[in-house]
This record gives C-alpha cells, sequence and structure tokens, in this order.
C-alpha cells in the first residue's frame, strides 16, 4: 500500500502546508469568489492528503490503532471548530455542538458504515467483521449519544431541553470514561476483537503485502496529518458564508450548512473507510466510522461542558422528536446488521436510506 503511495509523496506534502498558510490570510476576511474557488480545490487536496499520511500512521501502528489516530485527530480538530464558533455567539451558537455532533453521528453511523458495507459486500460477495468489537462499539455510541442527546429532552431541572450544571457535569463525565474505556479495550485488553478477519473468522493480525515505514517517515506524516486536518477544518469554516449565501438563495433550511459542513469535515474518514472496504477490511472501516461517532460524543460534550463556564446563553443539547426516532431506528439497525458478523448489499443499502432520510429531512424539516 505505501509503495503505490510514495509518487504522491510531494503533493501531500506540499499541500497541507498551502492549506495552512491559506488559512492564516484568510481568516476572518470577507472572501471573492475566486479565493473561495481556490480555497476549495485546496480543501480537497488537503481531505485527500490527509488520507494518505493517515494511512502511512496506520501500517506503522497496525490496526486499531491506525484508525483510532485518524478518528482522534479530526474530532479533536472538530471540537476546536466548534468551540472557537460558540465562542463567537450569536442565535444559532446554542445549538451549535447538538446539530453537529448529531450530524457526525447520522454520518458515521449511517453514511460511512453504509457505503463501507455496500461496496465490501459488492467487491467480495459479504462484508465479514468481528461482531463482538463493532457490538461493543456500537453500544458506546447509543449510550453516548443517549445520555448526551436524549435525556436533555425529558429533564425538567431547567426549562428546554438543556442539562442544568451538575447534570452536564455528569454528561461530559461519564461521556470520559466511557471513551477511556473503549479505548482501553480496544487498544490494550481486547485488541483482536477489532482486528480485520478473514471469510474464515481468522483474525488478520498483520498485514504482510508492504514493508512497514520506519519511524521517522511514521512521525513526518503524523505531524503532516495534522497540518492536512486543519487545513480542512478551518477551509471549511471559510467557505462556510459562501455555503450559508448559496443554501439561502436555494430557499434550503439553515440547518444544511451544519450537514454540509460536517460532510466536508469527514471526507478524511469517509475515504480511508471506503479504501479499507474495498480491501476487504471492512472491520477497519467500522472501526474509523464507530470510532468517529464515539469520540465526537465523547470528546465534544466535555469541551463545550467546559466552554459553558465562560460562555454566555443557553446550551441546547436535547434532540427532537424526529431526530430521536432517527436516532433510535439507526441504532436498531445498526444492532441487527451488527449481529451476525457479516453483510450483504441489502444491509449498507438499510443504512444508507436512513441517511438519506436524515438528508432529507435536513433540508424539509
Amino acid at each position: 500500500m505505501i509503495s503505490r503511495l510514495r509518487p504522491l509523496t510531494q503533493w501531500t506534502f506540499l499541500v497541507p502546508v498551502l492549506a495552512v498558510v491559506l488559512l492564516v490570510f484568510t481568516w476572518g476576511r470577507s472572501l471573492p469568489g475566486a479565493l473561495v474557488a481556490l480555497m476549495t480545490v485546496v480543501l480537497a487536496g488537503s481531505v485527500l492528503a490527509a488520507v494518505h499520511h493517515a494511512e502511512v500512521v496506520a501500517h506503522r501502528v497496525g490496526e486499531p490503532f491506525g484508525s483510532l489516530v485518524l478518528a482522534v485527530a479530526v474530532t479533536i480538530i472538530e471540537v476546536a471548530l466548534i468551540v472557537t464558533l460558540m465562542v463567537d455567539g450569536g442565535d444559532k451558537s446554542s445549538t451549535l455542538a447538538r446539530d453537529t455532533v448529531f450530524a457526525a453521528v447520522m454520518i458515521t453511523c449511517n453514511g460511512v458504515v453504509g457505503l463501507s458495507l455496500l461496496v465490501g459486500s459488492l467487491r467480495h460477495g459479504t462484508a465479514v467483521f468481528n461482531p463482538e468489537g463493532t457490538g461493543a462499539a456500537l453500544a458506546t455510541v447509543a449510550t453516548l449519544a443517549t445520555l448526551s442527546l436524549v435525556l436533555p429532552t425529558f429533564t425538567t431541572s431547567k426549562p428546554g431541553p438543556e442539562f442544568s450544571g451538575v447534570q452536564l457535569t455528569f454528561a461530559a463525565l461519564s461521556s470520559l470514561i466511557l471513551y477511556g474505556l473503549f479505548v482501553a479495550t480496544q487498544t490494550v485488553r481486547h485488541r483482536d476483537y477489532f482486528l480485520p478477519i478473514t471469510r474464515h473468522g481468522e483474525v488478520i493480525s498483520a498485514e504482510d503485502h508492504a514493508v512497514a515505514p520506519s519511524a521517522r517517515t511514521a512521525f513526518t506524516s503524523l505531524s503532516f496529518l495534522g497540518l492536512a486536518l486543519v487545513g480542512v477544518v478551518g477551509l471549511a469554516k471559510g467557505v462556510s458564508p459562501t455555503i450559508e449565501s448559496g443554501v439561502a438563495a436555494a430557499g434550503l433550511h439553515h440547518a444544511v450548512v451544519g450537514v454540509i459542513i460536517a460532510l466536508l469535515v469527514l471526507l478524511p474518514e469517509t475515504i480511508a473507510a471506503l479504501r479499507s472496504a474495498r480491501r476487504d477490511r471492512v472491520q477497519t472501516s467500522l472501526n474509523l466510522a464507530l470510532g468517529s461517532a464515539m469520540a465526537s460524543i465523547g470528546l465534544t460534550i466535555p469541551a463545550v461542558a467546559l466552554a459553558s463556564i465562560w460562555l454566555s446563553g443557553p446550551l441546547v443539547l436535547g434532540l427532537g422528536a424526529t431526530h430521536m426516532l432517527l436516532l433510535a431506528l439507526t441504532v436498531v439497525v445498526s444492532s441487527l446488521t451488527v449481529v451476525p458478523g457479516r453483510a450483504t448489499p441489502l444491509q449498507g443499502g438499510v443504512h444508507l436510506v436512513l441517511f438519506a432520510a436524515y438528508l432529507e429531512l435536513a433540508i424539509n424539516p
């Protein structure tokens, strides 16, 4: 895999640097159309560069550490973006964390999972994965989502779908504890549950078709992965005013803006997951998808809870009835998908239909 990517090395180092330079000179400024077009092109290049460097790091450290690196790196920068936008204030900042986290959950658990299962099953007959590890990840995502996004709708300590201070502290600590327990399970105690498996259920503990990169090469790629992700998230924020104008001109609901930005931010993980599915490593794809959803909740909620100490205004976390129904249906369908440990194109199609329903309701709530 690494040998095939070596001809790309030059531009995968240059584009992240260009993205960060462009970000520095455009941050907080009103941008002309030509510059927005350039930023969009550089953003797309940064996405591809991030995928390349993530694969280099993943090949060095092995699975499931590789997928964990990309998921956590993207989420940390995404959380920084959310907090930055909340500090900027505005009428819509009170629901920003909720909308972003829910969009990430629906994109990863239905969009990325559905595409990965569809690609893997169409290319290899059936998509195979380890139900123990995937089930544990799904259970953690479902618990985190319910505690952080569903309970605030039903609590009575504060009016509206909000947590009280004590409740928000509990949700933040619970999110950190659950996420920490999952990472320990994934990487230490039961690492084999999260490794790709063969058609006969045997764990693939090592990739023997390519020589692993050196530690120096992996560290360099890790550094440029961070640069690329900063570029992706920062440039996505930079082009968001143009996206907002286009959405408003088309007469669409404002929530569509958040979905588009979330799709841009999660592009590196989506592409990496699809590449793994094409190579019959669907477990790696599911690690990326569910790990991203988990990290998005487990890191965002504590971050916004901490930020709420100095931020004025309400922090709305509770979902509405429609989104709660979609979340519940996603959990049920995902559970039925995970239990057999293998999937056909039908399961991938079901998840994609759920994702399409989420997009349709974002456009026409």
